[in-house]
């Protein structure tokens, strides 16, 4: 089958398109034959070899995170999908390859696709729909009254974490530049913080989470935007020591957590506050549920471009430019 190729880990190289053999199923996994596969920036940080520490892949390896396709083949222990069934996933950490014809996937990772968008809006989903929905609802319990400050809101998962906040309730802030005001608004913002000619830490006070996804210096300030008790949950570092636990780091490991993120976790104590990092799981049982809340309209996918699936590297360089709206996805048939 086709595929895009991490050859050797190397920030910036391209991907090399070649072919390599169809996946192994595994007796709990179907083969997905791949319509649309999302491009993600943890694409380009597993391929500069950022995650070796937590993600340890051998090269050669295929790259993408995200898929959209149909069943073409069921493991003897599969009960939940059948031959022929449309369906999205994240696949499971070091069981990734979306950038290919067919990809093989756990069962419990897969669910039914949903049934009013298209193959490359519901590839653009998985993984930061969980991400939101694991930040959210899972971490942070955010209930109807409470306020929530989601950076980057033009971003793939502020896009979704927007949508997600407002449907259960919360007050919701967010940054964005000038151009994309409107898209934010449009999603349910309720708060928008131009950050070219604002700083958030100056105008938001009083919040009950932050879903940080920017630098260290923006985690540090965004301590100040939370109330006593508030969540800081951050999808990009740095790694505490419970993410070290729950996946059984090696002690060195661990440690290296423990001193990344003990400047963060001390200033949080110190103004009565929990501090958390997320590493989005797979999960076909919360896709299942998002795919409920696509169905009913409460959340719509926002997807900026689709490439063919030969400009694979062209859509990881876009995504790396930062200026993307929503989300970026390859169309692969």
């Amino acid at each position: 089958m086709k595929a895009f190729i991490v050859d050797r880990y190397g920030k910036g190289r391209p991907l090399r398109a070649g072919d390599v053999p169809e996946p192994e199923l595994r007796a709990d996994e179907v083969l997905i034959q791949v319509h649309a596969a999302a491009v993600n920036l943890i694409d380009a940080k597993v391929r500069d070899g950022e995650f070796k520490l937590i993600l340890p892949y051998r090269t050669p390896f295929v790259l993408g995170h995200d898929v959209a396709g149909v069943v073409v083949r069921v493991g003897p222990r599969v009960r939940q999908f059948k031959v022929g069934d449309e369906v999205y996933s994240r696949p499971d950490d070091l069981r990734i390859g979306t950038f290919a014809e067919f990809v093989a996937v756990k069962e419990d990772s897969v669910a039914l696709k949903p049934k009013n968008i298209t193959m490359e809006e519901a590839a653009s989903i998985p993984l930061v729909g969980l991400t939101a929905w694991q930040a959210l609802v899972e971490m942070a319990k955010l209930k109807k009254g409470q306020k929530v400050f989601i950076q980057a809101g033009s971003g793939g998962v502020g896009t979704f974490a927007i949508q997600l906040a407002k449907h259960l309730g919360a007050t919701v802030a967010t940054t964005t530049s000038t151009a994309n005001l409107a898209l934010v608004k449009s999603l349910g913002a309720d708060v928008v913080v131009d950050y070219k000619k604002e700083a958030f830490e100056a105008q938001l006070r009083g919040y009950d989470v932050v879903l940080n996804s920017q630098d260290g210096q923006t985690l540090k300030k965004s301590l100040g935007v939370l109330k006593p008790g508030g969540h800081l949950i951050s999808i990009s570092g740095p790694p505490d020591p419970r993410f070290g636990e729950d996946i059984k780091a090696p002690w060195p490991v661990r440690q290296i957590f423990r001193a990344l993120s003990f400047s963060v976790r001390r200033q949080a104590r110190r103004l009565q506050l929990s501090y958390a990092f997320l590493f989005m799981k797979a999960s076909g049982s919360q896709l299942k549920q998002i795919a409920s809340l696509i169905e009913s309209g409460a959340i719509r996918p926002v997807v900026d471009k689709v490439f063919p699936f030969e400009s694979t590297n062209e859509a990881l360089a876009y995504v790396e430019s930062g200026r993307a709206k929503g989300k970026v996805v390859i169309k692969v048939r």
